[in-house]
C-alpha cells in the first residue's frame, strides 16, 4: 500500500468495468464511496488518478484486493497483443503502441479472446506443416504437438497459479500427519502402508535406469529411484498420496476447462498433483509465515522445510490466498541452451508466449558460478522493473558425467517488493541501476543490443554494406 501511495495510479478502465460488473451507475457508485460523481467521472476516464484513500473504500465498500487494480490483466493483455501484433501478416495495419495499450486497458478479455483465435490459427498453421512434412517423408509419424503444454500453462496462468481447495486439503492432512521436516519420509510412507496397503522400495539406478518414479498397482509398490535426494523422494511420495486420496478433487479442478487434447487433459492432472505435493510439504499459512519472518531467504526456508531450492521457488508463486497474499512472484526454468521448461508469474511479469527469454536477463549468466545466488535489477521496455534471484540446480536424478546436469532458476517480482527480500542488500533503490531487457530478440526493439540474437518482427531491416554496427542487426526505428 506505500507504494501505492506514493505513484500515480490510472485504474479508470479496471474501476469502470468493477463499476459495470455491480450494475451501478456513476452518481451510484460515488454515493457508496462518499465521493463525488465529477471525481469518479475523471478517474474513469484517466484524466485523475485514484488516491489511496480511494482505493481503500473500493477495497472496503465492495470487498476487493488492492492487487486487483495493479494492472496485471492489463499488463498481460498488453504483452499478449503486443506479440500477436508483431506477426508479420500484422504489419499493414499498422496499430500504435498507444492503440494496443488502449485496447488492453478497456478490454483485456477481448485481448484474450484475440489470442485464443490466434493461438487456433498457429495450430492449424503447425498441423499443416506436420501433415506437409509426413507427406513428404511418406511416414505416418510425426513429432508430438507443444500446444497442450502452452494450454496447461495458459490454464495455470489464469487461475494466478493458485488453487485454494488444493492448499486447503493439504494444509488439512499436514496437520492431520503432524508432518515435520525430520520425520516427513517416514509418515508419508507410513501413511502409504497403513492406508492403501503399499510399499515404499527404493530401487538401484541399474533396475531403473530411466525412471524416477513407479506405481505397481498390482504389487501394491511404489517403486523410488535411489538417483533422488531426501527431498525429491519425500516429494514423490507426496504425489502419489495426492493421486491416491485426491483424485476425484483433482478432476474436478482440472475439469473447470474443456481440453482439445487428452495429453493436455492428463497433463494438468499431473500439473495439479505436483501443486498439492508442494502445499502439503509447505503448508500455505506457516510456509508463509516463515517466508516473511526469513524475508524469503530460499536457502533458509528450504533446509526448514526440508525442500529443494526449486521446490521452494515454485511454492513461493502460489502464494495469492485473498487476505494472505505473499509477494506476487515469477519463475523461470531454463537449460544451457536457454530452453525454458518451466515458467509461471502470479504477478504482472509476462513471459513470451511463443519464445525464450533475454540473453540480457542474468539467469544465463549463473551457469559459470553453479550453486551460487545472483541478483539483479531489470527494466523490460514498458519501463516496469524487476527484482530478480537466479541460481543454478543440478537436473534431478543426474549421474556425473552427463551431459547438461544444470538447469537455472529465475525467481523475480515486481520492484516494489524487493526491499521485503533478504537479497536486496547492497541494492541502492533509490538510485536504480536497472539493466534493460525484452521478452526476447524477435520482440524486443531496443537499439544495438550487442546480445541480439534475431531482428525485430516489428521494425524492417536497415542493411549497409559499408558499415557493421554493434549488433548484427540494424533496423529502422518507425
Amino acid at each position: 500500500m506505500a507504494e501505492m501511495a506514493t505513484k500515480k495510479i490510472f485504474a479508470g478502465p479496471r474501476i469502470r468495468r468493477l463499476r459495470r460488473e455491480r450494475g451501478l451507475s456513476q452518481s451510484q457508485m460515488a454515493s457508496e464511496l462518499g465521493f463525488s460523481t465529477s471525481y469518479l467521472n475523471l478517474v474513469e476516464r484517466n484524466q485523475r488518478p485514484v488516491s489511496a484513500q480511494f482505493l481503500l473504500r473500493l477495497a472496503e465498500v465492495y470487498d476487493v484486493e488492492l492487487t486487483a487494480f495493479a494492472g496485471t490483466d492489463e499488463a498481460r493483455a498488453f504483452a499478449d497483443l503486443s506479440e500477436i501484433l508483431a506477426d508479420p501478416m500484422f504489419k499493414s495495419i499498422g496499430l500504435a503502441r498507444g492503440e494496443m495499450q488502449d485496447m488492453a486497458d478497456a478490454a483485456p478479455r477481448a485481448v484474450d479472446a484475440f489470442t485464443l483465435l490466434y493461438k487456433t490459427l498457429q495450430q492449424v498453421r503447425q498441423s499443416a506443416t506436420d501433415l506437409s512434412s509426413r507427406v513428404a517423408e511418406r511416414e505416418g509419424g510425426g513429432g508430438e504437438s507443444a500446444f497442450p503444454v502452452d494450454e496447461v500453462r495458459d490454464f495455470i496462468h489464469d487461475h494466478k497459479n493458485h488453487f485454494p481447495e488444493l492448499d486447503e486439503a493439504a494444509e488439512a492432512l499436514h496437520e492431520e500427519l503432524g508432518l515435520q521436516r525430520d520425520d516427513a519420509f517416514m509418515v508419508l510412507t507410513g501413511r502409504l502402508d497403513e492406508e492403501h496397503g503399499i510399499r515404499v522400495r527404493i530401487m538401484p539406478h541399474d533396475v531403473m535406469p530411466e525412471t524416477l518414479r513407479h506405481f505397481d498397482p498390482h504389487r501394491r509398490q511404489l517403486l523410488i529411484s535411489e538417483m533422488l535426494d531426501s527431498s525429491a523422494r519425500v516429494f514423490q511420495l507426496a504425489v502419489q498420496l495426492a493421486m491416491l486420496e485426491f483424485k476425484p478433487m483433482v478432476q474436478r479442478i482440472g475439469d473447470l476447462q474443456q481440453w482439445q487434447t487428452e495429453e493436455a487433459r492428463r497433463l494438468v492432472r499431473i500439473s495439479l498433483h505436483n501443486y498439492f505435493a508442494g502445499a502439503l510439504l509447505m503448508p500455505y499459512r506457516r510456509f508463509l509465515e516463515d517466508a516473511k519472518a526469513l524475508k524469503y531467504d530460499i536457502e533458509h526456508l528450504g533446509r526448514r522445510f526440508g525442500t529443494s531450492f526449486e521446490q521452494v521457488c515454485h511454492r513461493l508463486t502460489t502464494l495469492q490466498r485473498p487476505g494472505e497474499r505473499g509477494i506476487p512472484f515469477f519463475f523461470v526454468r531454463v537449460d544451457k541452451a536457454g530452453n525454458i521448461s518451466k515458467r509461471f508469474s502470479a504477478g504482472r511479469f509476462h513471459f513470451s508466449r511463443f519464445g525464450g527469454t533475454c540473453p540480457l536477463w542474468r539467469v544465463h549468466d549463473t551457469f559459470s558460478t553453479p550453486g551460487k545466488i545472483d541478483t539483479q535489477i531489470i527494466e523490460m521496455p514498458d519501463e516496469t522493473r524487476y527484482f530478480s534471484v537466479a541460481r543454478t540446480v543440478r537436473r534431478v536424478g543426474s549421474l556425473h558425467g552427463q551431459p547438461d546436469q544444470q538447469l537455472a532458476i529465475g525467481l523475480g517480482c515486481d520492484i516494489a517488493f524487493a526491499r521485503e527480500l533478504t537479497y536486496s542488500k547492497g541494492h541502492d533503490f533509490e538510485n536504480l541501476d536497472a539493466t534493460p531487457v525484452g521478452p526476447n530478440c524477435r520482440l524486443c526493439e531496443r537499439p544495438a543490443c550487442p546480445q541480439r540474437a534475431h531482428p525485430p518482427l516489428t521494425r524492417s531491416l536497415v542493411l549497409d554494406e559499408r558499415s557493421r554496427g554493434l549488433s548484427a542487426y540494424r533496423f529502422s526505428q518507425e
